[in-house]
């Protein structure tokens, strides 16, 4: 749960951290066989109560976070195996990005409805009354669910007056919008990969931290202490992330702190990203496209194209607000190399595309780089600050919320056509996003900029925060408040469009 520094927020921080130490000192890197160890310490396990399990799955843990893949259980080898293949500064990610690792999964029931101690055994018994299947009867004074009757409609859990009947879904399967999480023969969950877009929900809905992500920590470090001149480039949701006391101010010199060049507004990419997406709102609807999707949410574009393959070119071609800004650095610092620092799981497998992998060379989410400042003793509150520019619209730092993209898009379509009315609609979750698409199919949503975002509550509600949603919105739109601009179009880095062709701002991203 996000905002809330849980046991698995602990372990995972623990794996991050570590990891992180490690490819800051150097050396002999099989020395990863004692972390688990070191994380989980002495005889009694904590967590699972059973310290055995605790340090392998955390030895599973620290093998994802170097970017190895989890081992099988009835596979024997060394924790290290693999580790030398990965400390080098140009690995991208292997897939699958989302794992599961199976012996910490609970094997929960996918989807159960039954009776619970409330029962009061009433005499009108309205649960027997709605069940259509005759799936439930009185016995000892309490209702009883056959389980092999049940279809799951609920209706039973709806009449009972005392609240008694739950229906318990498993919470992984429950936040996946793909239904891309099923049940392998012994019950635990198990990944479609045709079928998952790699938003993360999952893995920040697990209670028993069973799903982890691959990381790039290792490699970054490794970077940063390489000769090459190292860029940040954060995503706009990363204000209040790392404290409710951090000033933007002090993550840049955190940033710099440990190695990095100069940390750059993603913000900056998301006001020249509206500008195209008004652009080709403008030459596309309704001429040509009955609606248009945004481009920035690589888990909703993904999940459009393999829901409506049919209608893939509805989804704008525009660079997103990541790669754009990877690389207006990059023509700006040709030598260097650049890592996305944001709140996405699913921008880990947007920048290994072949088409973005020379603008943006690594991706970090909020959580991942939190380890690496613990691990370099960063105290934000003892750094040497520098004046803070804020360099983008408030309409670009509004990109992190839901609703946020196509509010700056319009501000831009009005700026170009004040008298052409454009309408929006948004959808939050890819569940609901599914439901937007279906609705656009059936022509309901002709001459409309639909946004898609995977995460509830948009980028604020990804899989890699730290920050509770709802804090986080507060502070974004007290960030926002701060920007000398007003329009997307007022962006003194519009003078870097002219260096990138059309080819490339419109590439395909398959």
């Amino acid at each position: 749960m996000r905002g809330i520094y849980s046991n698995k927020t602990e372990i995972r921080h623990k794996v991050f951290t570590e990891v992180a130490r490690m490819a800051f000192e150097g050396g002999d890197f099989t020395r990863i066989e004692e972390l688990p160890y070191k994380i989980i310490p002495g005889e009694i396990g904590k967590y699972y109560n059973n310290i055995f399990i605790e340090r392998a799955i955390v030895g599973e843990r620290l093998r994802a976070t170097i970017g190895l893949p989890i081992r099988k259980v009835s596979e024997h080898a060394p924790l290290s195996d693999g580790i030398d293949a990965s400390a080098i500064d140009e690995k991208y990610y292997d897939p699958p990005l989302i794992n599961i690792i199976k012996f910490a999964c609970h094997a929960c029931p996918e989807k159960k409805i039954f009776v619970t101690n409330g029962c009061q055994g009433c005499i009108e018994h309205p649960c027997v009354e709605v069940c259509p299947k005759k799936a439930i009867h009185m016995e000892n004074g309490h209702s009883v669910i056959d389980q092999d009757k049940c279809i799951k409609c609920g209706k039973c859990l709806n009449a009972c007056p005392y609240n008694a009947i739950i229906k318990q879904e498993r919470p992984c399967a429950a936040a996946c919008g793909m239904n891309a999480i099923k049940s392998d023969e012994y019950g635990r969950a198990d990944i479609d990969y045709d079928q998952c877009v790699s938003c993360g929900m999952c893995l920040v809905s697990c209670p028993f931290s069973a799903i982890v992500d691959k990381s790039q920590i290792f490699q970054t470090v490794l970077a940063l202490k390489s000769d090459t001149p190292i860029y940040a480039a954060i995503a706009p949701s990363f204000v209040k992330q790392f404290g409710d006391e951090v000033t933007p101010a002090m993550v840049r010199a955190a940033l710099k702190a440990v190695g990095f060049e100069e940390m750059e507004e993603v913000a900056i990419g998301a006001d020249l990203c509206a500008i195209q997406e008004a652009a080709d709102f403008i030459k596309e609807v309704p001429e040509h496209l009955s609606w248009l999707g945004t481009s920035c949410c690589p888990a909703w574009s993904v999940m459009a194209k393999k829901t409506l393959p049919e209608y893939a070119n509805h989804i704008s071609m525009t660079l997103t607000p990541m790669v754009l800004t990877g690389r207006m650095i990059k023509k700006r610092h040709p030598d260097c190399k650049v890592v996305f620092i944001g709140p996405c799981a699913a921008k880990k497998l947007e920048a290994s595309r072949r088409s973005v992998r020379s603008d943006i060379d690594f991706v970090l989410t909020f959580e991942e780089m939190m380890g690496i400042f613990d691990a370099k003793g960063i105290d934000f509150n003892n750094l040497e600050l520098e004046e803070f520019r804020q360099t983008s619209s408030s309409y670009g730092k509004g990109f992190a919320a839901s609703g946020g993209v196509a509010n700056a898009v319009v501000n831009v379509l009005n700026s170009i056509d004040p008298d052409r009315e454009v309408k929006t609609v948004k959808a939050e979750g890819l569940a609901e996003c599914k439901k937007m698409l279906m609705l656009a199919k059936a022509g309901k949503y002709d001459g409309y900029l639909l946004e898609g975002m995977a995460c509830p509550g948009g980028c604020l509600g990804g899989a890699g925060v730290l920050a509770d949603v709802r804090k986080a919105g507060i502070a974004l739109e007290q960030d926002k408040s701060k920007s000398e601009l007003t329009k997307p179009s007022q962006s003194e880095y519009l003078k870097y469009l002219h260096l990138i062709t059309k080819e490339e701002l419109y590439e395909n991203e398959d």
